[in-house]
């Protein structure tokens, strides 16, 4: 990498070069110069290409006189060139494709100049990110980090729009990150993310995948259609494949995934606690103070600590060492981060008190991670557990019975109520999930107001419980019809646990 590089110094590219990159129809001045891509027309400026996309709900092509009003050098869309249309324009068959080879050759193509690892599956890839953040970190380098919770660039924070972002957003954060000085990033690659392109056109030093379990149906229709869209990271689809994959091997997919990656000369690195793999764990001891066992990797072995609490943390760590071997960290760095990272908000997270019981938020919202949080609050509880739920409107349907089932299955008491109802009838999600609970004959109430429901768990925990508060874990907001509201369940439970001390 040069100097130049390493400064985030590139030269601006010509929109006949663009279009070339994009294999579009150019119609205007090619020698104009395109110094940044947006799909957004508030973020249009002097230098910026718009990207013009017709969604479901809006075409952004109305927004067409603003941005060149703003000083947008070109409009890249699927459509024709307007008549009475002055200004540069480029046509191309499938806009978001050539949003995601347009922000790529206008940043020159950032990721090459990083370690970029994308973590895909259905759970735990928001924990894994942050474990994965924390080894270069650990070796006082910066990092940039993008997913659920947050985006982070070096010391620099702010609160995630979407889990992945647009193309637009990624290469010029990535770009940014080169400026700085990181060498690695890392990102949660989520399926739909990767439908919509917003992955393409990024070069992966590791590629991850957790596992793949019931979700996001609703949208992807199928599991196979799910599966098929989680392969995208490693496939070649995007681009580029990955020069490691990473591997869970307790999973049937990835059992699937790891093996046809390496009939085809591709390099794996499986992990495992019950399989053959190479980056393993025996041992286990859990407790609400963390975790213990030995890992086991092809760079030694060693007794391993974290102050994260539960089985499901041991495969968000096993798949943070292997990558952190792959990118070429030593395991002494490795874990020297992995044993302080307190991992991501909201998942498995203690509300603080002086009770005698325990209070969790979890962000928990398929049956298989409500199973999966359950499993762990069981291992490190003596008394009961208390469930607090619900399933998100305007959402897949077909997995509130299972989460129903899931929640009565492992909890002594479920209380059913609203999480983000949308615009549906908050006691018509809940009767949903109802149905679940009512398999498993445990008792069960429903209070559709949330903190409601939240303040009566707390109420009624006694000695040794454990009360699980599920489904929005870092959120701060609740959707109830088309308004959003400030809602933090932490906030929420502190207050219940305070009037509660009250009594």
């Amino acid at each position: 990498m040069t100097d130049a590089n390493r400064a985030g110094n590139t030269q601006p590219v010509t929109l006949a070069e663009v279009a070339k990159a994009v294999g579009g129809e150019l119609s205007g001045d090619e020698r104009v110069l395109v110094t940044d891509v947006t799909h957004n027309s508030r973020e249009a400026r002097p230098g910026s290409l718009f990207v013009a996309i017709r969604g479901e709900l809006f075409d952004a092509h109305k927004f067409v006189p603003q941005v060149i009003d703003q000083g947008a050098v070109g409009v890249l869309s699927e459509l024709e060139r307007p008549a009475g249309f002055n200004g540069a324009w480029v046509q191309v068959e499938d806009v978001r494709r050539a949003m995601a080879l347009a922000a790529a050759a206008v940043h020159h193509h950032p990721s090459r100049e990083l370690q970029l690892v994308g973590i895909t599956g259905t759970n735990g890839k928001t924990t894994t990110a942050y474990l994965v953040a924390s080894i270069p970190e650990a070796a006082g380098e910066p990092v940039a980090m993008t997913g659920t919770v947050e985006y982070r660039l070096g010391k620099e924070r702010k609160k995630a729009g979407r889990t992945t972002p647009e193309a637009t957003d990624m290469q010029r954060l990535l770009r940014q990150a080169v400026r700085i000085g990181c060498r690695t990033a890392v990102m949660e690659c989520s399926s739909q993310a990767m439908d919509f392109h917003r992955c393409d056109e990024l070069d992966y030093a590791v590629a991850a995948f957790s596992n793949l379990t019931r979700d996001h149906l609703d949208y992807h229709k199928t599991m196979e259609n799910y599966w098929y869209a989680k392969q995208r990271l490693f496939d070649g689809r995007l681009g580029s494949r990955p020069t490691t994959s990473v591997i869970n091997v307790d999973d049937p997919y990835g059992v699937q995934l790891a093996g046809r990656l390496e009939q085809e000369g591709l390099r794996v690195v499986r992990y495992a606690v019950k399989s053959d793999a190479e980056v393993t764990a025996s041992n286990p001891e859990f407790s609400l103070s963390g975790m213990r066992f030995r890992l086991h990797t092809p760079a030694g072995e060693r007794d391993f600590h974290s102050p994260l609490v539960g089985p499901p943390h041991i495969y968000n760590t096993l798949t943070a060492v292997a990558s952190g071997l792959a990118l070429g960290y030593s395991l002494d760095v490795i874990a020297k981060a992995l044993e302080k990272c307190t991992g991501a908000p909201g998942r498995f997270e203690r509300v603080a008190h002086t009770g005698d019981f325990a209070v969790v938020v979890d962000y928990a919202h398929s049956d298989d991670a409500l199973l999966n949080v359950l499993r762990t609050a069981r291992e490190v509880t003596k008394g009961r557990i208390i469930t607090v739920f619900g399933c998100g409107g305007d959402r897949d349907a077909s997995k509130r019975a299972p989460m129903g089932e899931a929640a009565g299955s492992l909890s002594d008491v479920v209380i059913l109520t609203s999480d983000n109802p949308r615009t549906e009838d908050p006691n018509k999600i809940l009767a949903d999930a109802e149905v679940g609970i009512q398999k498993t004959g445990k008792p069960y109430e429903k209070i559709a107001d949330r903190r409601a429901a939240i303040n009566h768990a707390i109420a009624q925990a006694r000695t040794d419980d454990l009360v699980l508060i599920a489904g929005k874990g870092h959120e701060d907001y609740q959707i109830i019809g088309r308004e959003v509201f400030h809602f933090d369940d932490k906030e929420v439970a502190r207050e219940a646990l305070a009037e509660n001390r009250s009594r």
